[in-house]
C-alpha cells in the first residue's frame, strides 16, 4: 500500500534564507522530534546531527549524542550552546519562538498521516540536499508495506481490531498508527470521526467488540479486570497483541520505519490464537 501525497509544503523558504543550496554535510543540526531524528539519519545525514530531544533512540549511535528536553521542555540555553545551523522541531514544541527570537533558525514538520510523513521526507530531502535519496526512501517504505500486507494470513484480513496506546486512549483510523494498521486490511473499531488519538469509553470498546487488540504491555495486563472486557472474546482467548516499549515506539512514530512498523505487527499478529468466524 503506496503513502498517499498530499500538496507540497510551503514552508522550505529557510532554503534560501539559510543559503544551502547543496548538502549539508558541515552543517550542524539539532531535532527535537524522535521522528525527525530518524529521518535524517535515514536520509543520510545522522552524522550532521549535533544534539536530540531525550526520546530519540534510533539508530543507536544518536543515543550518545546530547539531550536538549523535548516536547515542553526544550533546553534553549543547551541548544545554543550546541551552535545548530538548523533546529528541526515537531508540531507541538514550545521551542519555536524563542529559538527564533535568538537567531536560531527553525524548520517544523507535522506528520500526523502517512500523507504527511510522504511529504515530510520529500520536503526534509530537498532541505537537507538529498531529494533522491527522499524519493528512494519512500519506494522503499511503500514496498514495506505492500509486502506486510502480503504476509498478514487471509484469515485476519477484515477482522476488526482496537488499537490503545495507553492511559485509555486509542489510535483511531484517520491517525497515523491507524492509518497503519489499514494497511494491512484490518478494520479499525475507533472512527476518525472521534479524532486521531481520543479517550475511549471502555463501553464502547466492550460494544464493538474488537477481533483484535493492540496495545502497550502495561495496558493488556490490566484489561481483564475492565468491567466487561474479561468476557470480550480477544481478551478471553488471548487475542492481545502487547507490545514492549520499543516496538510501541516504533508503532507509535511517524518517521521512515513505518514499513519496518508493520512488518513487526504481522508478526505479532501472526503468532496469535485464532479466532472463529
Amino acid at each position: 500500500m503506496a503513502l498517499r501525497t498530499r500538496a507540497p509544503a510551503a514552508a522550505l523558504a529557510v532554503m534560501g534564507m539559510l543559503g544551502w543550496s547543496g548538502a549539508l554535510a558541515q552543517q550542524r543540526i539539532v531535532t527535537l522530534s524522535p521522528s525527525l531524528t530518524e529521518a535524517v539519519c535515514a536520509l543520510g545525514r545522522c552524522a550532521a546531527l549535533v544534539g536530540t530531544d531525550r526520546h530519540s533512540t534510533w539508530p543507536e549511535g544518536v543515543q550518545q549524542l546530547p539531550r536538549v528536553g523535548g516536547l515542553a521542555d526544550a533546553q534553549i540555553e543547551h541548544i545554543v550552546l550546541l551552535r545548530p545551523d538548523l533546529v528541526l522541531l515537531g508540531p507541538r514544541s514550545r521551542a519555536e519562538e524563542r529559538l527564533q527570537s535568538l537567531g536560531v533558525p527553525v524548520q517544523k514538520f507535522d506528520a500526523r498521516t502517512h500523507a504527511d510523513l510522504r511529504q515530510t521526507l520529500l520536503d526534509l530531502g530537498r532541505l537537507l540536499g538529498e531529494p533522491e535519496r527522499a524519493r528512494a526512501l519512500l519506494r522503499r517504505i511503500d514496498a514495506e508495506l505492500q509486502s506486510a500486507a502480503q504476509r498478514m494470513p487471509a484469515a485476519l484480513r477484515g477482522r476488526s481490531v482496537y488499537v490503545e496506546v495507553g492511559g485509555g486512549s486509542a489510535a483511531s483510523a484517520g491517525s497515523f498508527i491507524g492509518e497503519t494498521v489499514a494497511a494491512l486490511g484490518l478494520n479499525n473499531i475507533v472512527p476518525a470521526e472521534m479524532g486521531l488519538f481520543p479517550k475511549v469509553n471502555p463501553e464502547m470498546v466492550v460494544r464493538r467488540a474488537p477481533d483484535l487488540v493492540i496495545a502497550p504491555q502495561g495496558s493488556g495486563q490490566a484489561m481483564a479486570d475492565r468491567p466487561g472486557w474479561r468476557a470480550m472474546g480477544a481478551v478471553r482467548q488471548g487475542r492481545l497483541c502487547l507490545l514492549d516499549d520499543s516496538r510501541m515506539d516504533l508503532l507509535s512514530r511517524p518517521g521512515p520505519r513505518v514499513g519496518e512498523a508493520a512488518q513487526m505487527l504481522v508478526d505479532c499478529l501472526r503468532n496469535l490464537p485464532a479466532s472463529p468466524r
